[in-house]
């Protein structure tokens, strides 16, 4: 007996449902080219990824640190990307989204502490501590450095209302947050995880 092929346009809504359709009866090749477009595949993978870096090396606190620029060695952007001003980032569409950030901080003594933070606001006026990671510095050479990272996903409901800033909090004035225009030193990465 062979099969009949019937046209989806013959069958009633409530013909066809999940259960009848299972991965066996539609593979990829029998889906024609033209049938997922853009909008139908909107949501799926990664579709905003950004980088930026201290530019410069700064001494003392930073609130917020201002000295951004979007990392341009051998990188490039997935999708819009963040803006920047002042120090305040942002966001290109509302989702969820990972902020990574690595600091890289020296001194030529000791110093008990150097305080990386993610500030975020939500009514982009009132910015409070959402992550934060602290490190000492123990004089072992003329120049002692360290390293420290912090993280936060942040849900973003409203492009106009919730952004970011960074900031460096340090005990001793002399303490240096180190920047570069052609390496990623102290810098951050922000991907765009899904829908909010």
């Amino acid at each position: 007996m062979s099969k009949t092929t019937i046209p989806t346009a013959g069958l009633a809504d409530a013909a066809v449902t999940t259960a009848k359709i299972t991965d066996a009866n539609i593979t990829t090749d029998k889906i024609a080219d033209d049938a997922v477009t853009a909008a139908k595949a909107t949501g799926l993978g990664i579709s905003e990824v950004d980088n930026w870096r201290l530019s410069s090396s700064f001494t003392s606190d930073a609130t917020p640190i201002t000295g951004w620029e979007r990392n341009d060695t051998q990188f490039d952007k997935i999708g819009t990307g963040l803006t920047h001003s002042s120090g305040t980032f942002s966001f290109p569409s509302t989702g969820i989204y990972l902020i990574t950030v690595i600091f890289k901080n020296s001194f030529n003594g000791d110093s008990r502490y150097c305080e990386g933070e993610i500030m975020v606001t939500s009514d982009n006026s009132s910015y409070s501590v959402r992550a934060t990671n602290s490190q000492n510095i123990k004089q072992t050479d003329s120049t002692t450095p360290v390293s420290s990272s912090t993280s936060c996903i942040i849900d973003v409901t409203n492009t106009t209302n919730v952004k970011f800033q960074i900031r460096m909090l340090v005990e001793d004035n002399g303490t240096t947050t180190s920047g570069s225009s052609t390496a990623n030193i102290t810098h951050f990465t922000s991907i765009r995880l899904g829908d909010t």
